[in-house]
């Protein structure tokens, strides 16, 4: 029986393990996605405490992009097909 519950153990510890490196994947993909389309779609000079039409927007389609990258990245390594 003890070694039943330490079996249990060990694969919810497993389990946790790989719960937290998803979370911390997914804290590092947010980061990055943030930063990059910051740096690329909002002025360096703030004139304004909210974004504009433009900024707004290219921020949008910067996300999108990002995102069916990432997604087309995970399927393509999930798969273990070569890249196109």
């Amino acid at each position: 029986m003890c070694l039943n519950i330490a079996s249990v153990c060990l694969m919810m510890l497993q389990i946790f393990g790989m719960a937290e490196k998803e979370m911390e994947y997914r804290v590092e993909l947010f980061n990055k996605l943030s930063h990059t389309c910051f740096n690329k779609c909002v002025d360096k000079k703030y004139k304004e405490s909210e974004l504009n039409m433009g900024e707004n927007s290219c921020i949008d389609r910067c996300v999108s992009k990002y995102w069916q990258v990432t997604n087309l990245i995970g399927q393509l390594l999930g798969s273990g097909r070569p890249p196109m």
